[in-house]
């Protein structure tokens, strides 16, 4: 068997296997008493604008940058643009 047909095997086995992806709208930093305070209705500022990509991860990996978008009722991302490696 030729290395290229092997490759071709090896990675075939590897296409079902299911990975986690993340994708990471904002975050922030907030002290633990504030965090207390939270309730249902409380709005949490992120560090990110609302025109800003958001990151698409991979089992934790940065692998891409997308914008939000809504596919019929559910949240989805569009990819602009891979994350260099």
């Amino acid at each position: 068997m030729s290395d290229l047909m092997q490759q071709e095997k090896d990675i075939s086995l590897l296409m079902d296997v299911r990975v986690k992806m993340t994708v990471q709208l904002g975050s922030c930093r907030m002290p633990m008493r504030e965090v207390m305070e939270l309730v249902p209705g409380s709005v949490i500022q992120l560090n990110q604008e609302a025109k800003d990509p958001v990151g698409l991860f991979i089992n934790d990996k940065l692998v891409a940058y997308g914008e939000v978008v809504v596919v019929e009722d559910n949240f989805g991302i569009k990819i602009t643009e891979m994350a260099s490696t």
